[in-house]
């Protein structure tokens, strides 16, 4: 019980707000794609596919960082960074949830299934981006966006530009809530050597955060014109801009620990008004050519 405890803590089985973060771009690009009507095939493939591959993510950031978060106040009760479970049973758990995502993506057509694989190689590179590089949530939103255009493709067999407008906005969209959940870690992160964009930005990070959230806003708004979406999704996006204006004002003023974790994972609530709106739209034309 106490490794299947393990287990359960290294895929963040209580935490699945990263999940849905990583799902909210997938459904908004199948919605679009299957135009208001997605399969419950592709549903059933894409949400569950969602928490398979976010806890295979979890599991290689663990393992890439368990030296790094036993120095950390918030990951050092961590499995693999408190020694409740070994790296060869983080291997085992890792292999069996890839062999999962291979038999979902197999029930797809051949285009997804290459396009899977690009997710796979940026699901393996980001846990590693924090050693190199200032910006390693733009690498966390390169990961959580693709689905986007695995969905899209799983859809119509095709890549097209509303898929990688999704893409887009979501690379900028992660990249500014990571940004905020990286504000929690700041002064454990200077300490051991992990780069992130809060470092980077510094005291300035609520300036960046304003312009990161308004050029995702931007993003949308071209989907939806592109999309021909009308008035409902417009004022999704309405709501989604004062709440990240909201966020912004926030950390001007200074935020703690517990606020900043609650910004991060109010960010699940604008992906799901942006996905409300969507639908919306689409229940409007289905109404209107009844």
């Amino acid at each position: 019980m106490e490794k299947l405890k393990a287990v359960c803590d290294l895929i963040r089985i209580d935490k699945q707000y990263g999940t849905l973060l990583l799902m909210m771009p997938t459904l908004w690009s199948l919605v679009l794609a299957s135009e208001g009507k997605p399969s419950l095939k592709h549903i059933f493939i894409f949400v569950f596919g969602s928490f398979i591959m976010r806890s295979a993510g979890c599991v290689i950031n663990d393992m890439a960082d368990r030296r790094f978060d036993r120095f950390v106040e918030r990951t050092k009760e961590r499995p693999l960074a408190s020694g409740r479970l070994g790296m060869g049973e983080a291997v085992v758990v890792l292999s069996a949830l890839l062999l999962i995502a291979l038999v979902l993506v197999l029930s797809l057509n051949r285009l997804s299934l290459l396009l899977s694989l690009v997710a796979l190689i940026l699901t393996g590179i980001y846990p590693f981006t924090k050693r190199l590089v200032h910006i390693p949530q733009l690498f966390l939103g390169t990961a959580f966006g693709w689905g986007a255009v695995i969905a899209w493709a799983a859809v119509r067999d095709e890549v097209a530009f509303p898929s990688f407008l999704i893409f887009l906005a979501t690379v900028f969209w992660a990249t500014g809530y990571d940004t905020i959940y990286a504000l929690i870690d700041i002064d454990d992160d200077m300490k051991i050597g992990v780069k992130s964009t809060a470092i980077l930005f510094g005291r300035y990070t609520w300036f960046a955060l304003a312009i990161i959230f308004l050029i995702t806003i931007f993003i949308l708004f071209i989907v939806g014109r592109i999309s021909r979406l009308g008035n409902l999704y417009v004022f999704s996006l309405f709501l989604v801009t004062i709440g990240f204006l909201y966020q912004v004002f926030q950390i001007s003023r200074g935020v703690e620990r517990a606020g900043l974790f609650q910004l991060f994972k109010s960010h699940v609530w604008i992906g799901i008004i942006v996905l409300i709106g969507i639908l919306s739209d689409f229940l409007i034309r289905s109404y209107y050519a009844l």
